[in-house]
């Protein structure tokens, strides 16, 4: 349980992540930062976020064996919340200025105050002492992070070192019974892939985000919602996965949409098979779990696509926005994190069976009181926020 548990608190650190440095890119937050001279100091915490960022996959898979990984992550975390905290103040402080300045302007001695004076009073001066104390903290602790991640020998897979490869049942296009916080995102991926405005042929769509997000889960939705099995004449669910096989990939699309088994083993029969089956018809067809970053191995695989009806779509579940570009996919759907009162649903239900606290009082009483369970955060100390259970 612990392990599970260790691997979901990893990818929710990595979609924190992704939120962080959302923030650090906020034209809002940018221009105070610059107004209070700390924008090289955040830059450089942006560019130290997205390295580490490169080195969560590997740390998530080690920190099961690994007490000095394990220690690191949970360190890490809590940095991470710091700096997030920071730049809530930093939220909060854009906005009272925002708020005094519009009143300066709409005041008649508007004209008494020089416009450089907006904003600068001893609230403001107060702030930008204890923002550059914090950051000169937060700065300190970023080394002490990276120099152990170095020590770690954390690795980076993008860069083609090599990942060991945990065996990972492939999934179906059959949904769980309970799923939570999805039904915004569902109706989102559905009106897209409904739209035909572009008045394309074939086109691609991504659900892009870290393992654990719950990509699959989403897809599985709109696979299984009413208007896409009227929307399209074919439905079909693959699943890529890390050891690419286009043969392997190519039959099981096909065995999908005619229920047969194949045992061809000659690519250009299996494709040629499955053209057949798709030329005219305007179709949907999932590939989960997708790595393809070679241009040359996707345009491969698209061949036999390539014969559907105008407003045929492709969804791709995936973790790289590389993969997501190679395929086509222009405008990527990011998947967030899901919602706390969803993550606690979703806990209680796999945990308790039931997603009602009616029957599990002291559960419920061990909830409100307790910050930590299993090593995962409900919610810490000062103004961190709980962590995220997520869908795989």
């Amino acid at each position: 349980m612990s392990i599970v548990l260790e691997a979901v608190a990893g990818a929710a650190l990595s979609a924190f992540f992704d939120v962080l440095i959302d923030k650090l890119s906020s034209p809002d937050l940018l221009k105070i930062f610059r107004q209070e001279s700390v924008d090289a100091d955040l830059k450089k915490w942006k560019i130290i976020l997205q390295e580490i960022g490169e080195v969560l996959d590997d740390a998530e898979e080690k920190q099961t064996t690994k007490e000095s990984v394990k220690t690191w992550m949970a360190e890490l975390e809590d940095l991470a919340y710091d700096a997030d905290d920071i730049l809530d103040e930093f939220a909060t402080e854009a906005l009272r200025r925002k708020v005094k300045a519009e009143e300066a302007t709409t005041s008649k001695i508007r004209k008494f105050v020089p416009a450089c004076c907006v904003g600068l009073n001893p609230s403001s001066i107060m702030f930008n002492a204890d923002m550059r104390s914090k950051i000169k903290e937060i700065n300190k602790k970023l080394q002490e992070i990276v120099t152990r991640k170095n020590d770690l020998k954390l690795e980076d897979f993008a860069r083609g070192r090599t990942r060991t490869i945990t065996s990972r049942v492939p999934a179906t296009s059959l949904v769980e019974s309970h799923t939570y916080g999805r039904e915004e995102d569902k109706e989102a991926i559905v009106k897209l892939l409904s739209d035909e405005s572009s008045g394309a042929q074939l086109s691609t769509i991504s659900i892009l985000g870290m393992g654990g997000l719950g990509k699959t889960t989403l897809a599985q939705l709109v696979y299984n919602d009413d208007k896409m099995g009227s929307y399209f004449d074919v439905k079909a669910w693959g699943c890529v996965s890390q050891d690419f096989d286009i043969l392997k990939v190519t039959k099981e699309i096909l065995q999908d949409i005619t229920s047969e088994t194949s045992n061809d083993d000659s690519l250009n029969l299996v494709q040629r098979k499955l053209k057949e089956q798709l030329s005219g018809k305007k179709f949907l067809l999932i590939l989960d779990d997708v790595w393809i970053e070679n241009y040359s191995d996707w345009t491969k695989l698209r061949l036999p696509f390539e014969s559907g009806a105008p407003g045929s779509k492709i969804l791709i579940t995936t973790r790289d926005a590389n993969v997501s570009s190679t395929m086509g996919a222009t405008h990527p759907y990011k998947l967030r994190e899901l919602s706390n009162d969803a993550c606690l649903t979703m806990f209680t239900q796999h945990a308790l069976g039931t997603s009602d606290f009616g029957e599990h009082l002291k559960v419920e009483e061990s909830q409100k009181n307790f910050t930590e369970v299993q090593g995962l955060t409900f919610g810490s100390k000062g103004s961190r926020r709980p962590s995220t259970y997520i869908q795989s």
